[in-house]
């Protein structure tokens, strides 16, 4: 059977879902494809150029690079085809972004035809998407003498490619879609349970939020032909928990706009909204995509008339409607004023924030890429003209404050800016290109960042990024065939763009699937670096990290760079001491629960909290920075003293010393390198030379929170409160409990050891506590399953040498057998011990789930609707997130813990303990107060 009469096959196949024909990337289906264009009497003809024009995709696909070489035939009088006339065909080019088309291009601009050069420059100077090899070209064409060369590197100097573009409209007339009340997580747009199809964008387009919500949308299209649907999270954040640019592209496939009438499927500027603005990670995303995200303000506190806030029995302040944005609602977005207008032209709402020049800059240009990628190619003609740039950007707002200190974050992002002016420290606000030096993609977004950067055209990660690593934690859990089919096409690509991979495509190592952030937490090698992951919980221990969309996470590995503000900061810092019975987990719910205490609202939320732990090891610390993601702020840098960080690069060297004797190095000795850069950080550090990361004295803060650890006196859990009156107060990780509320009456269902929040000292917990339970009772009995993941292979190795591995086989049930994966999801769990394969597990919830209706405990990260377990007809499932020994013991319960049954339980185990640094009392002000 041919390819094209098997994509025939699968078309029939995809009618029957209600699917449009799946885009082609495969060059041997193009050739196919174009010798029965060639034969003006074959029966698939007609057919095969609707493919051919209509459903190919661009960039460094295979399918484009058959594409780019039949239509420079077609140009070029070679072949002759009626329907695509060589204007045609160039205009066919001009879609195709870069990687063959750009190469087809040079091709023909550096030729000898004149008509055809001229042409060919003319589509030339819109490109963007050029790399070295393509630059490289026109330079030595130009300094070889060819008019046409410099003729299109004078273009590019004027960024014609930007400047000749429309500008945005002045006025977006939007009708309001209220998607859910509430904080919207980005699995209510892009379900993780639907993770395996979001390459294939119009299938996976079908699970955002549901039928229903579609067709509604649908039919406010049909209502409001003149106007976009905004989507909004009414009395909430829109966007919470990651980037997930399967989100944004469901949002756009639905709202947005067609990229492309030649590229199926990719649209661009949704617009979406919250009545507390949007989540800033997913924020983020949606500029990549040139969208507009509107902070409605829409709600506010009600005031008393000496203009303080009114409080309800909860003692909760009571919201008051400023203005409606029910579905339905026509409004109008004024870019030149930046504002929100309502129908009858009443102003609602500043939008100065949605509109600054970077961000119109995205719109204009159809997203950032283009303009990272089109400030490149300024800089290039400039250099090779001998010239200076004329400024045609909006220049990057830079704010120096004279006299005034650096907060640990503006000191990261000073030392690894790019492109600022000489000699300038930057604070707060500054808009900065900074380079990144670790980049991680997972699994389930692996699959997009591939195609952003066939889309980019990029062949091989940037030199300037130090270390690059592709997981396969997200679907760790089963094997089934949705990860047969896409995990080691996934792994070899991204082997083979340079990247460290879980997965050999070779099957030299053992295939492994650790938890992405904890193999980033390890090769993260200095705390100076900057981290880009493909996931919200990218929050690393050293350095700071940034969780980020699939597609910036592609533009860090091509580039080595990323661009953004600089964040603000919260100071968190530690008084008192940890009682003997808490565990360190008990202090990072503290965290959230005193910092609204302090300060009402959520003053972490978009901004940078820069804890101050000092002497937690890497492992530990990476506990609180991971839950940052959780309280909304933007990222976490962790302050350490010189001999913990020593130790912490220490233990990072040796673990990456693992990954070398695995045989997971890379042909371009990326971790050898890695090594040699942690011995370099920890010279520095024993010499004096570079003493750890520290913020200036004074340094400003947007506020400080002062945890005291005296008030933390018995564990605490933090609830997602599902049957709160006020909807808006479900599944947040505000409420945050402490066990005696549940009066040893809750019952749990299911308990969770796992995920990126736990790491080997929990896992060491659990089999502690079973040895002591056993002591005490003799047997110990589980009332509720207990499911047990640890986040990598190493963990499970020295759990083995050191005893604790034969203690949890003794009690398990069931222990994964890497040699025969399971292959379908479990459905149902008995009250044992279940030992599973290293990963996400429940937390990611795209494989493994809960019973539905389940109360679940877990060490976790997410409590969201629907991601650990989902409702049940008769009873909302409910995740609550709590300490590794209160979820283990709870499991054997099979309800919630008596304060007094917890301490015999961990009596004389070594929890997670910490103590807070011996420093001076805080004496500077914030610009909070």
């Amino acid at each position: 059977m041919s390819l094209y009469t098997g994509y025939l096959a699968e078309i029939e196949a995809r009618k029957a879902q209600g699917l449009h024909p799946k885009p082609i990337d495969d060059a041997l289906l193009t050739q196919e494809i174009v010798a029965q264009i060639k034969d003006t009497n074959n029966p698939h003809r007609a057919d095969s150029l609707q493919f051919f024009i209509y459903n190919t995709l661009p960039g460094t696909t295979s399918a484009a690079g058959e594409k780019a070489k039949f239509l420079k035939e077609i140009i070029l009088g070679q072949e002759t085809v009626a329907e695509i006339t060589p204007t045609f065909a160039f205009e066919l080019l001009s879609h195709m972004k870069g990687g063959p088309s750009v190469e087809v291009l040079l091709d023909l601009a550096l030729g000898d035809d004149a008509e055809i050069a001229a042409q060919a420059a003319d589509v030339l100077k819109t490109q963007v998407f050029l790399y070295e090899a393509d630059t490289d070209r026109l330079k030595a064409a130009h300094e070889a003498g060819n008019a046409v060369a410099t003729d299109i590197i004078k273009s590019y100097l004027q960024a014609e490619f930007f400047t000749k573009l429309p500008d945005i409209e002045e006025e977006v007339k939007v009708v309001t879609f209220v998607a859910a009340e509430g904080d919207i997580s980005t699995d209510l747009l892009s379900p993780g349970n639907q993770a395996h199809s979001r390459a294939d964008r119009e299938l996976h387009g079908k699970c955002l939020i549901d039928e229903a919500a579609q067709n509604h949308i649908e039919e406010l299209k049909k209502q409001h032909p003149d106007a976009r649907v905004m989507l909004i999270a009414e009395k909430g954040t829109m966007g919470v928990g990651s980037s997930r640019m399967s989100g944004v592209n469901n949002v756009a496939l639905w709202t947005g706009k067609q990229a492309s009438p030649y590229v199926p499927f990719v649209n661009f500027a949704p617009v979406v909204a919250g009545t507390n603005g949007i989540s800033p990670i997913f924020l983020t995303t949606v500029g990549v995509t040139g969208g507009i995200g509107v902070d409605l303000k829409n709600w506010v506190k009600k005031l008393d008339a000496d203009g303080n806030p009114v409080l309800n029995a909860d003692g909760d302040p009571v919201l008051e409607e400023k203005y409606s944005v029910a579905t339905g609602t026509v409004l109008t977005i004024n870019t030149k004023d930046k504002k929100l207008y309502d129908a009858d032209g009443n102003e609602l709402v500043d939008m100065a924030s949605s509109f600054t020049p970077q961000k119109m800059e995205f719109m204009k240009a159809g997203g950032s890429y283009a303009i990272v990628f089109g400030k490149k190619l300024q800089t290039f003609a400039a250099e090779t003209l001998g010239v200076e740039a004329p400024l045609v950007y909006a220049p990057s707002k830079e704010i120096s404050h004279e006299g005034q200190g650096l907060t640990a974050v503006e000191k990261i992002f000073n030392a690894n800016a790019r492109g600022t002016t000489p000699g300038k420290v930057l604070h707060a606000g500054s808009d900065v290109r900074v380079g990144v030096n670790i980049v991680g993609s997972q699994d389930t977004t692996g699959l997009m960042t591939m195609q952003e950067l066939e889309a980019m055209a990029a062949t091989i990660v940037s030199p300037s990024v130090d270390g690059a690593y592709q997981s396969g934690c997200h679907t760790a859990s089963v094997w089934d065939i949705k990860a047969q089919e896409n995990t080691p096409r996934l792994m070899k690509f991204m082997n083979n763009f340079g990247l460290v991979t879980g997965r050999d495509p070779k099957d030299v190592y053992h295939p492994l699937t650790d938890v992405i952030h904890k193999v980033l937490n390890d090769i993260t090698v200095s705390d100076w670096d900057i981290t880009i992951g493909g996931d919200s919980h990218t929050r690393m221990s050293k350095g700071v990290a940034f969780g980020a969309d699939s597609g910036t996470v592609a533009l860090a590995l091509a580039t080595g760079e990323s661009s953004m503000p600089i964040p603000e900061s919260v100071k968190v810092t530690f008084t008192g001491e940890m009682a003997e019975h808490m565990d360190f987990r008990d202090v990072v719910h503290a965290t959230q629960a005193q910092m609204l205490e302090q300060h009402g609202d959520n003053v972490f939320q978009g901004r940078v909290i820069e804890v101050h732990i000092g002497t937690l090891l890497a492992d530990q610390a990476f506990t609180f920075t991971d839950w940052t993601a959780e309280m909304k702020a933007k990222a976490s840098v962790c302050i350490s003293d010189d001999e913990t960080l020593i130790g912490s690069l220490e233990l990072a060297k040796s673990r990456i010393q693992i990954m070398i004797d695995k045989g997971m190095e890379h042909e371009n000795g990326m971790l050898a390198s890695l090594i040699a850069k942690a011995d370099a950080r920890i010279a520095e550090l024993k010499s004096g030379e570079r003493p750890a990361l520290r913020p200036d004295d004074n340094a400003k803060y947007f506020a400080e929170v002062v945890v005291d650890l005296d008030k933390i006196i018995e564990p605490m859990i933090a609830d997602p409160d599902v049957n709160n009156v006020d909807v808006s107060k479900r599944y947040t990780h505000d409420t945050i409990r402490p066990i005696s509320y549940y009066a040893a009456k809750k019952k749990v269902d299911l308990g969770f050891v796992g995920s990126c929040m736990v790491h080997k000292g929990d896992i060491k917990i659990v089999a502690q506590m079973l040895r002591n339970l056993e002591a005490t009772n003799g047997k110990v009995e589980f009332k509720a399953p207990l499911v047990v993941t640890a986040p990598t292979y190493n963990i499970i190795d020295e759990l083995k040498e050191e005893g604790d591995w034969e203690v949890l086989q003794k009690y398990s049930g069931f222990e994964f057998d890497d040699a025969a994966p399971k292959v379908t999801a479990r459905t149902e769990y008995e009250n044992i011990l279940y030992l599973e394969r290293p990963g996400c597990n429940l937390c990611m919830g795209n494989q493994e789930k809960a019973e539905k209706g389940d109360t679940v405990l877990a060490t976790s990260t997410r409590l969201f609707q629907g991601r650990v377990v989902a409702d049940a007809p008769e009873k909302k499932g409910e995740s609550l997130l709590a300490s590794t020994p209160v979820v283990v013991l709870s499991a054997i319960l099979g309800r919630t813990p008596t304060l007094e049954e917890y301490k015999t339980a961990v009596k004389g185990i070594d929890l997670t303990k910490f103590a807070p640094p011996k420093k001076a009392p805080i004496d500077s002000l914030s610009v909070h107060f």
